[in-house]
């Protein structure tokens, strides 16, 4: 499908994300690409490390884009679920 802002902007943070994917939650992997936005299907805790590395715990209501860039989800002091990183 031909995109017909493709040549009117650049992508930016402040753009919509244009990739969103599934997140397992892992204590010993980073995720492959880092995010601009988190989504869960059911509200809860997230645990992140985020890109300057800091450790936290987010609550993330379902259905509602979280902005947060991140490089890990974390399994323990995660109780969201249905994740999805935006990109």
């Amino acid at each position: 499908m031909p995109d017909k802002f493709n040549l009117s902007s650049r992508h930016g943070l402040q753009s919509p994300p244009t990739h969103a994917y599934a997140i397992v939650p892992s204590d010993s992997a980073d995720l492959a690409t880092p995010t601009r936005a988190l989504n869960v299907s059911v509200s809860g805790a997230v645990r992140v490390s985020t890109l300057d590395g800091d450790d936290v715990v987010l609550h993330v209501a379902a259905g509602i884009t979280f902005p947060v860039r991140v490089q890990r989800v974390w399994a323990s002091g995660t109780t969201a679920t249905g994740i999805v990183g935006l990109s």
